[in-house]
């Protein structure tokens, strides 16, 4: 942004040119550097790939790629296929692969080259040929046994399985061998091997007195004081399972998947064992606060796991984890309270290396990692006034594209645009773009740096940068009273050069108050820029609106007026 103005008051000349514009200014502030901005922008973007963030342009229109019988809830892909989830069904390339979905927003992630999807009913695990319930490892919860019950405690219960195993050294005349229970189910069919070969016959379950009974006690091991029993088991506790099954929050962090969200379990957290998702400890959770305010995201970086959740009385409402050793329980995660009170009411993700989420305030950033004192910085002021009027507000989707993060709700989507950024107030914001779309969007993905949308049945991309499908999209220069609020102005109607391309770019303007006036529809096919017109006579301020239902690209717009007199009462 530029202005001059020759030498003299009254009839002197000034000339503006506008460009190098930021994105969106939804405040309301009249300060200089809203100038660069928009109070007014709808479907425009900066595309840096295709013009280095020089100008501003319109979004590419959406295609449609494919469309479901059901509402879709999810969208991932795994070996390249597009795996959706639509109605209670799940879809491999358009292929029915499992017909029982909880017909709920759902959450995909991969681990060691399987997907696993949670829909807050069920943990699936997908190999590209079956899908199935996840089926939990079965861990070895006693060892060194004697037959009258004595052991060693080796692993936890896995929350995901009821079964167990216990491993005896025989003492050659015992007969009965009790677990490390006082009873189990009596409707799973006990297994039991000694000196490796599974038995099936020679032994008697009394599982309502947690013990078997071999018709001929098991001889000695080879090796002395070697476990050479193992009788595997069940024993479920009700409600165990639904605790992972109910998660609908997952974060990969330190080779473990940690869960969160379940509406039950409000703030509570788990994770899974080493690089296993199928083994879940019934020791390894955590509580975030005292209280059972909700936690709203999860979110690695920084050199921890980052817990945000909703407002509470405590007032401490974000939480990290940093990994550990203990003597006892090997590795661990110890939950310690930042600084901050700021609660989530949003989402949180981790935008290129900024721990951001988002609180009744708008878009808020973690400042400081473990090793320091951790503060909250604002990141949205420029679209506060717009962002927190959107009635599903709390129940937005986030995602990372083109370095712009998406923040999803119905049909808008506000872009922060990490490469624009800009100091308000001593700390760091986001530029911000502003888009409306067709639909209502339900899930998102990005693939190979296509966006995939997803809006009731239908699945589409962002790829059309041609325009077959007609959008509407325009920006507005801010209200410029251009350095003389106190003085008329009247424009050069020869004085104005509009830099852009398009096939088809309408031209309008107003003045002070007025209604915006069209001054005319312009192609720049040949010249890449046009000369309109514009004639505005006695006005305090003046605003130029550029729009088309066609692809515009728009780098510049100078504008001359000359200075009259003073504006009287």
């Amino acid at each position: 942004m530029s202005s001059t103005l020759s030498s003299g008051a009254s009839g002197s000349l000034i000339f503006r040119e506008y460009a190098d514009f930021r994105g969106v200014d939804f405040s309301n502030r009249k300060d200089e550097i809203s100038l660069y901005r928009s109070p007014d922008a709808l479907n425009m973007w900066k595309n840096y790939k295709g013009s280095n963030g020089l100008c501003v342009e319109s979004r590419p229109c959406t295609e449609l790629m494919k469309e479901y019988e059901d509402k879709i809830y999810g969208i991932y892909f795994f070996n390249n296929n597009m795996v959706i989830h639509s109605g209670n069904k799940l879809y491999d390339n358009g292929n029915v692969i499992y017909e029982d979905m909880f017909q709920n927003r759902s959450v995909f992630f991969i681990y060691n080259s399987l997907l696993y999807i949670l829909d807050g009913k069920k943990y699936l695990v997908y190999d590209g040929r079956e899908v199935k319930e996840v089926e939990g490892y079965v861990p070895t919860t006693t060892i060194s046994k004697s037959a009258a019950g004595n052991g060693k405690v080796y692993e936890d219960v896995n929350l995901l399985t009821g079964l167990r195993k216990n491993q005896f050294c025989s003492d050659g005349m015992s007969r009965e061998y009790y677990l490390d229970v006082e009873c189990f189910d009596d409707d799973y069919g006990v297994r039991v091997w000694v000196n490796g070969t599974e038995l099936k016959s020679g032994f008697t379950v009394h599982a309502d007195k947690g013990y078997i009974e071999f018709a001929v006690a098991p001889s000695k091991p080879e090796t002395d004081g070697q476990d050479n029993i193992i009788v595997q088991f069940q024993k479920v506790i009700k409600g165990y399972r639904e605790r992972i099954e109910g998660c609908m929050l997952v974060q990969v962090f330190d080779n473990r998947v940690f869960f969160a969200g379940n509406p039950k379990y409000p703030n509570m957290l788990w994770h899974c064992s080493l690089d296993d998702p199928s083994y879940c400890s019934d020791l390894d959770y955590y509580t975030e606060g005292t209280d059972d305010s909700a936690i709203k995201a999860i979110v690695a970086g920084n050199n921890a796991l980052w817990v945000m959740k909703e407002p509470s009385q405590s007032n401490t409402t974000i939480y990290y984890h940093n990994p550990g050793v203990e003597s006892d329980y090997g590795k661990i995660y110890p939950s310690t309270h930042s600084s901050i009170s700021t609660g989530c009411v949003g989402k949180g993700i981790n935008f290129n290396d900024d721990i951001v989420f988002f609180s009744s305030r708008g878009m808020e950033s973690v400042s400081g990692d473990v090793t320091t004192e951790q503060v909250i910085c604002h990141r949205s002021s420029l679209i506060d006034n717009c962002l927190l009027n959107e009635v599903n507000y709390k129940n937005m989707l986030l995602e990372e594209w083109e370095g712009y993060l998406l923040v999803c709700i119905d049909n808008k989507v506000y872009l922060a645009d990490s490469r624009g950024k800009h100091t308000l107030n001593d700390h760091i914001e986001y530029e911000w773009f502003y888009w409306e779309m067709e639909e209502s969007i339900s899930a998102t993905f990005v693939k190979a740096g296509v966006l995939y949308l997803c809006s009731d049945n239908k699945v589409y991309t962002l790829t059309d940068d041609k325009g077959s499908r007609k959008i509407e999209s325009y920006f507005c220069t801010m209200a410029d009273e251009m350095r003389y609020p106190q003085m008329w102005k009247t424009t050069n109607k020869k004085g104005t050069v509009v830099d852009c391309e398009g096939e088809k770019i309408m031209l309008s303007m107003r003045k002070d108050n007025e209604d915006f006036i069209k001054i005319g529809t312009y192609s720049t096919s040949t010249k890449g820029y046009f000369k309109p017109r514009i004639k505005a006579k006695k006005f305090k301020s003046i605003q130029v609106k550029f729009w088309s239902d066609l692809p515009f690209v728009l780098y510049s717009c100078t504008l001359e007026a000359y200075i009259g007199n003073v504006v009287k009462r």
